[in-house]
């Protein structure tokens, strides 16, 4: 199975395309972001590796955000621990989802490893990682499935809600303000 699609970002200039695809017994969701941020051209590869239950066990970003090169590798641990370029990163230990900030393509993950159905809300916290500053952390999120294809999130911390809308596969075809899938 192989799933890709292209988005075109809201708020600034910018493009991401994705793929999905079978890995062994788990799932890769591999992209490529080219977008501004801050006024700042960038461009940031990613690969986002998950076990059979669609739980995080890898990720890698590399590329470069101006003059600064972007390497960050994250693993989560079969005991839970979250590790940001080989250092243990403490307070994220009940999360199972990793979220790149700069793409809308880790929603994905979520969604799939939960299947929810309509009219259920789930509270999915997640390891954010900030690629820019280099962090990782907790951001707590909510979704509501309304639809087969309509769901209502929530990321308070991040100050943003809005109603996504999702294809088949898991992939947000519209993030209110951020992304639409250009297809």
């Amino acid at each position: 199975m192989l799933d890709v699609i292209l988005w075109r970002r809201l708020d600034a200039p910018g493009h991401d395309t994705c793929r999905l695809e079978r890995n062994g017994s788990g799932w890769a969701l591999e992209g490529t972001a080219v977008f501004s941020e801050n006024g700042i051209p960038a461009m940031l590869r990613y690969r986002v590796v998950t076990d059979s239950a669609w739980c995080t066990t890898l990720g890698h970003i590399h590329g470069w955000l101006g003059e600064q090169d972007i390497e960050l590798r994250v693993t989560r641990t079969s005991d839970g621990t979250w590790m940001l370029n080989g250092s243990a990163v403490p307070g994220l230990g009940a999360n199972v989802d990793l979220d790149l900030g700069f793409t809308p393509a880790t929603n994905l993950l979520q969604l799939r490893r939960v299947n929810m159905q309509e009219g259920e809300v789930l509270a999915l916290p997640v390891a954010w990682l900030g690629a820019a500053c280099g962090t990782l952390t907790c951001l707590p999120q909510r979704y509501e499935r309304r639809t087969a294809t309509g769901y209502w999130y929530e990321a308070p911390t991040a100050g943003y809600s809005g109603l996504l809308e999702v294809q088949a596969s898991g992939f947000i075809l519209r993030y209110p303000g951020l992304w639409e899938a250009d297809v």
